[in-house]
């Protein structure tokens, strides 16, 4: 098949986050075993024919090791700094200054003289830019007009004033027009107040700028499971446009990320706060899962929900057990077949259980104030992806627990996908998807050798032995039972053969990455079925693996199971690399550009609101 371009998987496959993945035949070794701290043992693990068997080197007594997960971290905001006024005089007029008292307008070059006693704080990047502008003498006052504040100055102030209608704090950009006393006209005093005010507004002018570009948060400052290069924002010619722009308002709108996400998320964000709290949701409070037969002082309320957020035509259709009912507790067969149908036109699994996901739908979600936030952190952080996602790539939400395949601009192909358990977190970042490997083998990292293994190997050495992976040692093949389980993990190296039981099924994706994740098939099917789909080791399992490849290598499902029947571990190169998001968003528009709101699995969000907190806190301080 020409189509195909066939070659061994590099020595740089990766295992998969905390769980593992499959390497090509030769090697076992992955690049998370490396930044585990395992760097030096790079060779190759070949399994050799005639293996020499070592002789364990028991240390009954050594405690049992730990390989930690990433972590949280106490957000600390970008550095701020005093911006260096010391060049800003105009040489020409140092001493050309009205004496108090004078009864004559300052003239920009007057005023200019004022900046070197300025004092404002901004971030590095927004410190620069200025005093690059305002070191360069002929660049002429941006927000003054003689003694006036100008239009252009209002105006941009009017704009900044409404940065919450895009996801930003006008706390951040707020400046004080000041005040002069027209009985007490003191020249010098009033070209102070003045130019403070000019360097100030500036200050938040760029700071709007960096910020609805690149987000007001460093992602990398919140946690180990984020991995982004932060976009760098050029500030340079902003004071310049905005000063010759004839609508200001208009020059900082156009800086606003124009992506049709985001755009569905800043009209959501308007909607939202329009409609004010609204009416209280129902509640459904459940502690475990409801199923058919069972009791429940709940079911009234259960009831009343499907009322309230079904279809017309699901109340028609149910119309009947609707008016029949009269508020008992037991989940009959009538209830149960209300429930199905709900839970089949909100694309639920219709098994009539009653668990977390079917009573989010039921009772309508979060709360307007709960959405607002959810909106305004996923306005954040798409703020951290390019602005135009592109015309062709795959986006996971793990929320969701759903992956999207997007070509020629559309959404193409969706499934259900199984991410990271809680102390198993999926990584949020981005990267190139570049291949896909057939019977692929499953390279088991350091991370579950050290935490999960390794106690059943103390107690029982052939463990690895009877369950069919290879082992080796210094990259010779070695029987499990003749390694010192009780030494170092360091030079050991465990892979799980390709089979119908290996943990990676028939294929995987590959986007290379220094967190080892990626998507893959498995054999645990029954996880689909569940709606909380948060239980992986950290990489992302496909309810339907084959049409995603097929989808990425741009080819059909019978080619890609043409591949799997030669049962042979190979690997194809995607016809072109294109992007892929492994993404968090608990707010996220559909293809129909509807905002859909999901639970926050790992908490997340509340990290990016205290990071706001602490950001918008930080930029109020006084000097």
């Amino acid at each position: 098949m020409t189509f195909f371009l066939k070659g061994a998987v590099s020595a740089l496959a990766l295992s998969c986050g905390m769980a593992a993945m499959g390497v090509a035949p030769a090697h076992a070794y992955t690049l998370m075993d490396m930044i585990r701290g395992d760097r030096a043992r790079t060779q190759s693990t070949i399994i050799n024919p005639a293996p020499e068997v070592l002789p364990p080197q028991v240390n009954t007594s050594a405690p049992l090791p730990k390989v930690s997960a990433p972590r949280y971290y106490t957000y600390k905001v970008d550095p701020m700094r005093l911006v260096d006024t010391g060049k800003f005089t105009d040489p020409v007029v140092t001493g050309a200054v009205a004496a108090v008292g004078t009864p004559s307008d300052a003239t920009p070059s007057v005023q200019r003289r004022y900046l070197i006693d300025a004092k404002v704080r901004a971030p590095v990047e927004v410190a620069k830019a200025l005093e690059t502008y305002y070191g360069d003498t002929k660049n002429e006052l941006v927000w003054l007009t003689g003694t006036e504040v100008n239009d252009r100055a209002k105006a941009a102030m009017a704009f900044l004033a409404n940065a919450g209608s895009v996801g930003l704090d006008p706390a951040d950009y707020a400046v004080e027009v000041p005040a002069v006393d027209p009985a007490n006209p003191d020249p010098a005093m009033r070209d102070r107040a003045l130019t403070q005010f000019e360097l100030a507004l500036s200050a938040k002018v760029l700071a709007y700028v960096q910020d609805t570009i690149r987000g007001r948060v460093d992602p990398n400052k919140l946690s180990g499971y984020h991995d982004f290069a932060r976009k760098t924002v050029n500030l340079d010619p902003v004071l310049k446009l905005a000063r010759m722009s004839p609508d200001v308002g208009a020059y900082l709108s156009s800086r606003t990320p124009n992506g049709p996400q985001f755009a569905a998320l800043q009209a959501e964000l308007a909607k939202l706060k329009g409609q004010g709290n609204g009416e209280q949701p129902i509640k459904i409070e459940l502690s475990g899962v409801l199923h058919p037969g069972e009791t429940s002082s709940e079911i009234p309320n259960i009831v009343k929900a499907i009322d309230k957020h079904g279809s017309a035509a699901l109340k028609s259709e149910n119309a009947a057990t609707l008016a029949a009912y009269t508020g008992g507790i037991d989940y009959s067969p009538e209830i149960v077949t209300l429930v199905e149908a709900f839970q089949k036109e909100h694309g639920l699994k219709p098994d009539g259980i009653v668990g977390q996901a079917t009573v989010r739908t039921m009772t309508g979600g979060d709360s307007n104030s709960s959405k607002i936030e959810k909106v305004v952190v996923a306005m954040e952080q798409a703020r951290w992806l390019p602005a135009d996602l592109g015309p062709r790539y795959v986006f996971i939400n793990q929320p969701a627990f759903m992956v999207y395949y997007h070509n020629d601009n559309k959404e193409q192909l969706s499934m259900r996908v199984v991410i990271g358990q809680p102390s198993h977190q999926t990584f949020f970042f981005q990267d190139q998807i570049q291949t896909v490997e057939f019977n692929p083998f499953w390279g088991v990292p350091q991370s579950i050798i050290i935490n999960e293994m390794l106690p059943k190997l103390r107690s029982d050495p052939n463990y690895l032995d009877r369950m069919g992976y290879e082992v080796a040692v210094g990259g010779r093949a070695v029987p499990s039972s003749s390694v010192d389980w009780y030494g170092s993990t360091a030079n050991v190296s465990v892979r799980q053969p390709p089979s119908g039981d290996n943990a990676l099924g028939e294929l995987k994706i590959l986007f290379p990455n220094a967190h080892a994740i990626y998507m893959h098939d498995t054999p645990s099917k029954s996880f689909f079925k569940r709606d909380m789909r948060a239980l992986s080791h950290g990489c992302v399992r496909l309810a339907d693996p084959r049409a995603m490849a097929a989808a990425v290598l741009n080819t059909t499902v019978d080619k890609i199971g043409q591949e799997i029947a030669t049962g042979k571990n190979h690997a194809v190169q995607v016809p072109q690399k294109f992007p892929v998001y492994i993404a968090y968003f608990t707010a996220w528009p559909d293809k129909n550009g509807v905002v859909q709101y999901f639970n926050d699995v790992y908490d997340r969000d509340t990290y990016v609101q205290k990071a706001f907190d602490a950001t918008t806190k930080a930029r109020g301080a006084q000097i």
